[in-house]
C-alpha cells in the first residue's frame, strides 16, 4: 500500500516503524528536517520536509494516488484539515489523531455527519486507547495483559505462573483447561515465545497467554488458585487526558477513584469534568501525601504522570508498600530493555497501542481476498501476534475440513472459533465454516489473509 504519514513525533515515528516492517511504500512529512533525516536513514521510507497541510507538499508526497494518509501532528485541528485536504485530492483512506475529549466525543460515532463530511476512515486517540487497555487490566487484576476479540465475546489474558501454580510441571494436554473451554495460546520463557503443543510443560516464571470467554476466565483463576481481589478503590497518579478517560470508564463501573495531580488548573478542569472522582492537588512523589490518601488500601494504582522515571519509581514503591495491582505508563520506548528486567505488574505503551490499531486497520484495508483481518494484537512485546479473521468466502483448503486434517504452517495455533455468537475452543475434529471468526496465535509476522496459515 502507498501510505503518507504527516507528523513524525513519537507516535508518527512508531507508526512509520511498524508499517515499514509490514513492507508498505511509505512517505513521511514533517516540518523538522533532522527528524525526517533520521527516519529516512533508519527506515526504507521517502521523506519530505515541509508543512503537511500544504496541498503542494501533499501532492509531492503522492497523496493523490495514496491508499492511506495518516495525520498525527500535535494539533487535532491540523490533523482534521490535512485529512480533509487529502480526501479532496483523491486519497482513498484517511486517519486522524484526535485527542481533545470534545472532538473525540463528536467524531467517535462512525455515523457522525461531521466525521463523514471530513471523509475520515478512522479516528485514533492514543489516550483513549491507553485508558481502555488499563480499564481491561483493572477488571481482571490477575492478568498483566488483556486483549479482546469478537466484540468482547472472547478475551486473551496473559499472566505469570507463580511457584505454587498447579499448571507447572504438567503437559499442556494433561491440564483440565479444555474442560473449562480455555486454550493456552503462547508461553514466553527467557525472552523466547513458544506456541505450545500438547507436550509442552510450563515452568515457574513463564508468562502464559490463554484465550476464553470472559466468564471462563474467572473459573480458570479459581482452578489455578490465584487470588482475585475485588476491585473497589483505584488511585491514579497524574491528571492527564488518559487519566480523564480512565476515570470516566471507572466511574461507569461505580468504583471509588482518586486522581492526584499537582497542577491546580488541571485539578479544577478535572473536578468540572468528573462528577464521582476525588481530585487531590499534590505531588504523587510525596510519600506523606500517598500515606494520607490511604495508598496502602488501594486495589489498583495507575501511574500516568508525564515523566516515565516517576511512573516507574511510583510503581516500584507501590509494589513494595501495597498489595495493589500496579499499572505503569511508559512513553519513551528507549527504556524497553531496562523495564523488562524490573518487577512491574503491567506496562502500558500508548505509542505501541496506537501503532498496533493502525496496523490492524491497514491489514484489513489491504486484504482483497475472501477473509479479512478483523482484529490484531501484538503479544509478548511484538514477538507473537494474535489475529482474528472473518471467513467470508469459500476456500476448499480450509472450509468444512477437520482441523486435524489441515496442514498449517509451524508455530501457529488456531485457538478459537466464534460461530453465530457461540464461542468454540477448537479440537482436532472441529471445522472452520463460512461466516465464522477464526482467531489464530503465531510467531509469524505480517499474515494478511486466512489462507496464509496454510503450509
Amino acid at each position: 500500500m502507498r501510505i503518507v504519514i504527516v507528523g513524525c513525533g513519537k507516535v508518527g515515528r512508531t507508526i512509520a516503524e511498524q508499517l515499514n516492517g509490514e513492507k508498505h511504500d511509505i512517505t513521511i512529512i514533517d516540518t523538522y528536517a533532522p527528524v525526517v533525516a533520521r527516519l529516512t536513514d533508519k527506515l526504507d521510507v521517502m521523506g519530505i520536509e515541509g508543512d503537511g497541510s500544504s496541498m503542494e507538499i501533499l501532492k509531492e508526497a503522492g497523496a493523490e494516488n495514496a491508499d492511506l494518509l495518516i495525520a498525527v501532528t500535535d494539533a487535532d485541528e491540523l490533523n482534521l484539515y490535512i485529512c480533509l485536504a487529502a480526501n479532496s485530492m483523491g486519497t482513498k483512506n484517511t486517519i486522524a489523531r484526535v485527542r481533545k475529549p470534545v472532538y473525540h466525543k463528536d467524531l467517535s460515532d462512525p455515523l457522525s455527519k461531521v466525521r463523514n463530511s471530513l471523509g475520515l476512515s478512522l479516528m485514533i486517540n492514543p489516550e483513549m486507547i491507553a485508558a481502555t487497555e488499563i480499564h481491561r487490566l483493572i477488571r481482571y487484576p490477575n492478568a498483566i495483559e488483556v486483549d479482546s476479540f469478537a466484540g468482547g465475546k472472547v478475551e486473551l489474558y496473559t499472566f505469570k505462573l507463580n511457584q505454587d501454580n498447579p499448571l507447572i510441571g504438567k503437559r499442556v494436554a494433561d491440564t483440565s483447561l479444555l474442560k473449562l473451554s480455555v486454550r493456552i495460546c503462547c508461553i514466553e520463557r527467557d525472552d523466547k515465545v513458544f506456541i505450545p503443543n500438547g507436550d509442552f510443560v510450563p515452568k515457574s516464571g513463564d508468562k502464559v497467554s490463554v484465550i476464553c470467554a470472559p466468564e471462563n476466565f474467572v473459573k480458570l483463576f479459581k482452578k489455578v488458585n490465584n487470588s482475585s481481589a475485588k476491585q473497589k478503590n483505584i488511585m491514579i497518579i497524574g491528571g492527564s487526558r488518559t487519566a480523564f478517560y480512565l476515570a470516566q470508564l471507572l466511574e461507569s463501573d461505580h468504583l471509588n477513584v482518586k486522581i492526584i495531580e499537582k497542577n491546580e488548573k488541571r485539578c479544577e478542569e478535572l473536578s468540572n469534568l468528573l462528577s464521582d472522582t476525588i481530585i487531590i492537588k499534590g505531588d504523587g512523589m510525596n510519600q506523606d501525601l500517598l500515606k494520607n490518601e490511604r495508598f496502602d488500601k488501594m486495589n489498583s494504582i495507575v501511574t500516568l504522570t508525564d515523566i516515565d522515571e516517576e511512573n516507574i519509581m511510583l510503581s516500584l514503591y507501590a509494589r513494595q508498600s501495597t498489595d495493589a495491582k500496579c499499572i505503569t505508563k511508559i512513553d519513551r520506548l528507549v527504556f524497553d530493555s531496562i523495564v523488562e528486567t524490573l518487577p512491574l505488574d503491567s506496562v502500558i505503551k500508548p505509542r505501541e497501542l496506537t501503532a498496533e490499531a493502525i496496523v490492524r486497520y491497514v491489514r484489513a484495508v489491504k486484504n482483497s481476498q475472501g477473509s479479512n483481518v478483523e482484529t490484531l494484537y501484538k503479544l509478548n512485546d511484538g514477538k507473537a501476534e494474535a489475529l482474528e479473521f472473518k471467513v467470508v468466502a469459500d476456500n476448499a483448503d480450509l472450509i468444512s475440513k477437520p482441523l486435524k486434517d489441515i496442514k498449517f504452517i509451524k508455530s501457529l495455533n488456531v485457538v478459537c472459533i466464534t460461530r453465530r455468537g457461540k464461542v468454540i475452543i477448537p479440537k482436532g475434529d472441529d471445522t472452520i465454516e463460512r461466516g465464522d471468526s477464526v482467531i489464530i496465535v503465531t510467531t509469524h509476522k505480517g499474515l494478511q489473509d486466512l489462507s496464509d496459515v496454510l503450509a
